[in-house]
């Protein structure tokens, strides 16, 4: 008998290789949050099981269990059989989301409407000019667009001081958050951004947006790659420069799962980081360890007050250490931070590049 469901001729290995010994519980956050066992990819692949076994239907009931994941990855880097935990849950939201239309996510829906996950009408130029061209395009992506603007800014001046042959361009979403929350990646988004990058005759995309980068190394913008254009993340391109300033605030570094656990950089930004700070301390979980935001898989949208208790739960951490600044890789994390970030905590939360264009300003301007 066939299988009924995509998601079981896919990975029903995978689902069967589930031994329930509980190392994914302790590291998932949304468990961390709700004590709930059907939250944590065990309790997932149980239910799973059942699905398969045919007690249980692929209905309804099972959209807060299923769409309430991160897709952070804490739980495959934790699992001894090696299951690939977000890539089934990808699969399960898109058969789901075949028999359940009202389980469609808002991303779908504004993505059906608009260039940008945020609705909004107008991409910002940052007065810069657009697509021109240039030796790299710096992505700003939708977060750095229209929600963490400082920091996008921040990175666009330093781009500018180190001289920087480099275009922005009238972007629209990579649309790769599409493919967590059970669709497809958006085909007509992948070719604006193509046939835009590739009139600037860039050789490479500096991108600050860890999502973004992960999408861009997808098979979506193979194109680009058929061009020989490379993707790069904005602290690999800044960690061989040198700033010449410093500051000895007591800072701490979040990583991104985006940029850590999924793309495998923890070492660039410590390395920026070191450079400009004398006195830097890890936080408990830290790299392959690190503790989710919470932002991730669509569940800041869907979920907002378990996506803010994530965060709440991941701040705690850099008050064990007294930390006086938290800086992180990502846009979406400095989002979802400031979001559960309590009166009582006076840390700053900024990106490597706010904190450096600070300390550029404070030194009385730019200078190796």
């Amino acid at each position: 008998m066939g299988s009924k469901y995509a998601f079981e001729s896919k990975f029903r290995c995978q689902i069967f290789k589930c031994s329930k010994c509980g190392f994914c519980q302790a590291a998932c956050p949304v468990y961390g949050v709700t004590i709930r066992p059907a939250l944590n990819a065990r309790g997932k692949m149980l239910l799973l099981k059942e699905v398969i076994d045919g007690t249980v239907e692929l209905n309804d009931e099972l959209i807060d269990p299923i769409f309430q994941c991160t897709m952070c990855g804490a739980c495959t880097e934790n699992c001894p059989s090696g299951i690939n935990v977000p890539d089934i849950i990808k699969q399960v939201r898109k058969d789901l989301l075949a028999s359940c239309r009202h389980a469609i996510s808002g991303a779908h829906r504004v993505l059906g409407q608009y260039k940008n996950i945020y609705g909004e009408e107008n991409f910002p130029d940052f007065g810069r000019t657009w697509n021109k061209k240039a030796d790299y395009v710096f992505f700003v992506g939708c977060v750095g667009a229209y929600r963490e603007e400082k920091a996008t800014s921040a990175i666009l001046n330093l781009l500018d001081n180190l001289k920087l042959n480099y275009s922005v361009i009238n972007e629209v979403c990579c649309s790769g958050i599409l493919e967590d929350v059970g669709s497809t990646i958006k085909e007509a988004n992948v070719h604006i951004i193509t046939e835009r990058i590739l009139a600037t005759g860039c050789g490479a995309i500096i991108t600050s947006c860890p999502y973004c980068l992960r999408t861009f190394n997808g098979t979506a913008y193979k194109k680009l790659r058929e061009h020989n254009i490379k993707f790069i993340h904005i602290s690999q391109f800044i960690s061989s420069a040198d700033f010449n300033i410093s500051t000895d605030k007591k800072i701490t570094y979040h990583d991104p799962c985006d940029l850590g656990r999924h793309c495998g950089i923890y070492n660039e930004p410590r390395e920026i980081i070191a450079k400009i700070a004398t006195s830097f301390i890890e936080m408990r979980h830290n790299k392959k360890k690190s503790l989710c935001c919470g932002a991730g898989g669509g569940v800041r949208g869907s979920f907002a007050a378990n996506s803010v208790s994530m965060a709440k739960r991941r701040l705690k951490e850099a008050e064990e250490i007294k930390a006086e600044i938290i800086l992180t890789e990502c846009n979406s994390c400095i989002h979802n931070f400031n979001n559960g970030k309590t009166r009582k905590q006076n840390f700053k939360i900024c990106t490597i590049y706010e904190l450096i264009n600070e300390l550029i300003e404070a030194n009385g301007g730019f200078c190796f």
